[in-house]
């Protein structure tokens, strides 16, 4: 079996309405990931890029968020309105979308 050139995690972790850091799929997690979804299967990319929606990315503060693999490339504040410039300019064309980008020293993981 072929493997996929990439995966796009989406967000849409949900959280008590109380939590402070609020949460990506009440920013709109869930819409996004079916926008990917579709986009990627309208651009005829379906068995070569996996959209998957994904559990807690632990980003909540530049919700909603996506990670695209193998790159290692972080979005923040993405929504549905941002899914063609991201396929179109990071999935099709290798340049990820500068604008949405969170930067390295912003994420919440530890360095290796």
């Amino acid at each position: 079996m072929a493997k996929f050139q990439r995966h796009v995690f989406i967000c849409t972790n949900e959280r008590a309405k109380d939590d402070p850091r609020g949460d990506c799929g009440s920013k709109g997690g869930h819409e996004l990931a079916e926008a990917f979804k579709k986009k990627l299967h309208d651009k005829g990319l379906k068995r070569l890029v996996r959209p998957n929606k994904a559990g807690c990315l632990d980003q909540c503060a530049q919700g909603c968020t996506i990670v695209v693999y193998p790159e290692q490339v972080w979005y923040g504040h993405v929504t549905p309105a941002d899914v063609d410039e991201i396929v179109e300019s990071h999935i099709v064309g290798g340049k990820p979308v500068a604008r949405l980008v969170i930067p390295d020293d912003q994420l919440t993981g530890k360095s290796a």
